[in-house]
């Protein structure tokens, strides 16, 4: 095998030959595509980026770095230009051998990236693997901003992309602020995530949901427990939420508007008997990425739009 160059390999060649070699032959197979990236020692590698996380990958793309792009995962849908990109699937369940065949020098990942036994053994290959979480926070949107725009070479970019969030953020900010001074008091909200037909979740604390309900200044009728958790007919009743939060995908998976309104207690519901329903691309609610004072601008207005009276 002496003298094969990697970089020659067609996709499907780089496959076989992590095949052949078997998982006991990764440190091999990683360390002669690490090799060839750094055959010209006294040249600076270019970046060859994979994206795992549609947030983050907003963000390369808002600092113009997209060319270095060379893979993504399925929750990078935005720009519409990512789906000419290669992909190496879902974010919690990525493929080894997908990634290596790309020969990233650089994976940004979020805190959703998976499995971690896959996770654990790129980081074994020697390539540059960065996770870079937002927590539910604008205060991390930042944060992940500054980081990649430092990873990519692009710290002025970076510095001019924060001011014009910060610069919008403020403004819904302070909308959203005024209005809940001239509101009696906040409308209930409730999250449902229900991405499969038979599978409705809801959204508690440390959640994206609850950051944002929790930004727009609603209530989420499910404060009291953490994560997603099954919804249930008679927690659903006792919750009586004044307006349900989705997103367009789920609304979608589960048959439309009035397929959701007719599951099991949802009509006994103000939501649902005023039809009160509010649907969001997914990772335009819920990624925290360059989109969100947009985001939570539209929510702001869509819950207004409903005059609900608590």
């Amino acid at each position: 095998m002496s003298g094969l160059n990697p970089s020659a390999l067609t996709l499907t060649q780089r496959r076989q030959l992590l095949r052949h070699l078997g998982w006991g032959g990764l440190g091999l197979a990683a360390g002669m595509l690490l090799a060839h990236q750094s055959d010209a020692s006294t040249i600076p590698a270019a970046k060859r980026v994979i994206s795992i996380g549609g947030a983050l990958t907003e963000i390369v793309y808002a600092l113009q770095s997209q060319q270095s792009l060379v893979g993504v995962d399925t929750t990078s849908n935005f720009p519409e230009e990512t789906r000419q990109l290669a992909s190496v699937g879902y974010a919690r369940s990525l493929s080894l051998e997908g990634i290596l065949a790309l020969a990233p020098n650089l994976i940004l990942a979020s805190e959703d990236a998976g499995p971690a036994t896959v996770i654990q053994q790129l980081k074994a290959t020697g390539i540059q693997f960065e996770i870079i979480a937002a927590h539910h926070r604008y205060e991390g949107l930042i944060e992940r901003i500054t980081r990649v725009a430092h990873l990519l070479g692009k710290v002025n970019e970076g510095e001019q992309l924060i001011k014009k969030i910060a610069s919008e953020w403020q403004q819904v900010r302070s909308n959203i602020s005024k209005a809940q001074q001239a509101s009696k008091s906040a409308p209930k909200l409730m999250f449902v995530l229900a991405h499969a037909p038979n599978q409705i979740m809801i959204a508690g604390k440390d959640t994206s949901a609850h950051a944002m309900m929790d930004y727009v200044g609603a209530r989420n009728c499910f404060d009291t427990v953490y994560g997603y958790k099954p919804l249930t007919p008679e927690a659903l009743l006792a919750a009586q939420p004044d307006i349900i939060l989705t997103t367009d995908q789920g609304l979608k998976a589960n048959g439309g508007l009035d397929a959701l309104l007719q599951r099991p207690g949802f009509a006994q519901t103000p939501a649902g008997r005023n039809k009160h329903v509010i649907s969001m691309e997914a990772m335009t609610l819920l990624g925290f990425g360059p989109r969100l004072p947009q985001a939570l601008r539209e929510l702001h207005q869509a819950i207004a739009a409903f005059k609900v009276s608590t």
